[in-house]
């Protein structure tokens, strides 16, 4: 895609300098708040300093640190300055090399809103504009104006966007307009279900980043203690005189380490739930899915309807047994710099999902709904990699090593894994669109329209051509981070067929 933005030098303009209009002056205060991150990277200058033993120029270089920050900041923020056309936003920005930027509304595919803790407390925003021209590099965004000026020049761009700018567009420092009669709340989750949440988002990464963090750190802490060692719960036992019963009922300093385990994933689950979904609000707009969320952080993101292209139902093997799912929605825009995909519903039943689908037209499959399963040559990777294994733990074993009975054993487990795991490759057709189904650990659903997909591809090889079959995989626009729409090892009649149906609702939309 090219890009949608110009830039080019600064040349010169007769337009009336009123019309131009700065960043918030809180964005100096936000700029004192970075230097703390910024100021790890001095640490090794000032550590030299004191290693050489020049610690009288220490402070003086701290000082000069801060100051040159500052002063930094000060200029960029005095340089930078931008203009709200009728229909475009002009960027200027840049002290020694000067560069200026036009963004036509009509190339800005989302503007998101989001709030860190300083700048909630300040009464500031950052807007940001995403172009889709080709990467993040291509995007632009006002690192701070103030919130209702945020507000302002969203709704002044989504209007013109929608037909419906008025002959003067506003003032970015004019405040927001109350929002439509339509809007309406879709979908809203209280503590208590951020908290349950949590309990289902149990996270054996923070085990490990504990365990490292206890190792590293281990000679500098003033104990010896690891909460994953019975034997240091029986050595905590003694200073309350309690190691001899203690010592009598081993399986208490288990339990013990067992219970930190637990506590410990449940704990990090609990907490990034909180940071990252605390007060979590879904609104209908009149054209788009409005989501607001985040405790330190806050972001407010809006989905436009008509830009979905594909919904996914994600969970895994433990919360599907409660009901628990989680929906994505691929967009031709994406959500911030780390998601590709909107997740619009982070933890919800069925029931409360399903209507978040029929705002956007796209429904579940039914019971009734006549699933088709893919040939199971799809297990035959796992099946070579087994082989490998197990191949290799015998040879092993034949040296003398009893440890390649495990490998031979690990190979036995990987086999038998994928041929189970083939029986949840499904998918049906709905006739205006096609269901996706997939894995058992981790089981996804992906609901994709007819009319959302580009191009589709038939692909077969010397496995499957002679099997009579052949792999569809969907062109769809925006991405998506959960892998390619795809249905593996599937009749060449059958694909084809439902090549020509979909291509052929493609041309009607």
């Amino acid at each position: 895609m090219t890009d949608t933005s110009i830039a080019a030098p600064a040349a010169p303009t007769i337009d009336d300098d009123a019309d131009w209009q700065r960043l918030h002056p809180a964005t100096l205060a936000l700029a004192i708040v970075k230097l703390g991150p910024r100021s790890l990277q001095f640490l090794p200058a000032v550590a030299a300093l004191g290693f050489t033993g020049n610690r009288v120029y220490i402070v003086p270089a701290i000082l000069a640190f801060l100051l040159i920050s500052l002063l930094a900041a000060w200029f960029q923020w005095l340089r930078f300055r931008f203009r709200v056309g009728d229909d475009e936003i002009v960027i200027e920005s840049g002290v020694l090399s000067r560069q200026h930027r036009t963004i036509p509304f009509d190339r800005i595919q989302d503007v998101g809103i989001e709030q860190g803790l300083v700048s909630r407390a300040l009464g500031i925003a950052k807007v940001g504009f995403e172009t889709g021209a080709g990467g993040k590099e291509n995007d632009a965004s006002l690192d701070a104006i103030g919130l209702d000026a945020a507000q302002a020049l969203r709704t002044t761009i989504r209007a013109h966007r929608s037909g419906e700018a008025a002959t003067a567009v506003p003032a970015v420092d004019a405040p927001d307009a109350p929002p439509a009669a339509t809007d309406r709340l879709l979908f809203s989750m209280t503590p208590r279900q951020l908290l349950l949440a949590g309990l289902f988002n149990f996270s054996l990464a923070a085990l490990a980043v504990v365990g490292a963090a206890m190792q590293f750190f281990d000679g500098l802490l003033p104990f010896d203690f690891n909460i994953f060692n019975p034997r240091d719960w029986i050595d905590i036992a003694e200073d309350y005189g309690l190691d001899q019963w203690l010592l009598a009922h081993r399986w208490i300093a288990g339990v013990g380490a067992a219970i930190s385990l637990l506590f410990i994933g449940f704990a990090s689950g609990i907490a990034t739930m909180m940071f990252a979904n605390w007060n979590f609000r879904l609104t209908r707009e009149p054209r788009a899915l409005r989501r607001t969320r985040g405790l330190t952080t806050r972001t407010d993101v809006a989905v436009a309807v008509g830009r979905v292209q594909a919904a996914i139902l994600v969970t895994d093997w433990f919360r599907q047994r409660f009901g628990w799912h989680e929906l994505r929605l691929q967009s031709l825009a994406s959500d911030g710099e780390k998601e590709r995909d909107h997740q619009i519903v982070p933890f919800a039943q069925l029931g409360a999902i399903d209507p978040v689908l029929a705002e956007i037209a796209i429904a579940r499959p039914d019971a009734a709904a006549p699933w088709q399963q893919s040939h199971r040559i799809i297990a035959l990777g796992g099946l070579v990699g087994a082989l490998g294994a197990t191949t290799g733990g015998l040879v092993a074993v034949s040296f003398g090593q009893a440890l390649g009975w495990f490998g031979a054993v690990l190979g036995v487990l990987i086999g038998a894994a994928s041929l189970f795991g083939a029986r949840f490759h499904r998918w049906t057709d709905l006739g205006e669109q096609v269901a996706i189904r997939r894995g058992f650990w981790k089981p996804k659903l992906t609901l994709l329209p007819h009319a959302s997909v580009q191009s589709v591809d038939l692909k077969t090889d010397f496995i499957l051509r002679p099997l009579g079959l052949a792999t569809l995989v969907f062109g769809v626009p925006g991405g998506s981070s959960l892998a390619s729409h795809e249905i593996p090892a599937i009749p060449v009649a059958t694909a084809q067929d439902l090549r020509a149906r979909i291509l052929a609702a493609r041309a009607r939309a």
